[in-house]
């Protein structure tokens, strides 16, 4: 089963890859700069929601 921490994991992954892209298209480095950090913050918030699930899962 999927939780919350998961899903909002993956949203800001596609989030920051699309704010990436633009970044790079416009060549503006603060947007591009940021969708790295959103990307990175999802994928951490996504770990931690897999952790969550495993701990659950085991109890």
């Amino acid at each position: 089963m999927v939780n919350k921490d998961q899903v909002a994991g993956v949203v800001k992954q596609v989030k920051g890859s699309v704010k990436e892209a633009a970044g790079k298209a416009t060549g503006d480095r603060q947007t591009q700069a940021s969708g790295m950090a959103d990307r990175a913050a999802g994928k951490v918030q996504k770990a931690y929601g897999d952790v969550k699930d495993k701990v659950r899962k085991a109890l």
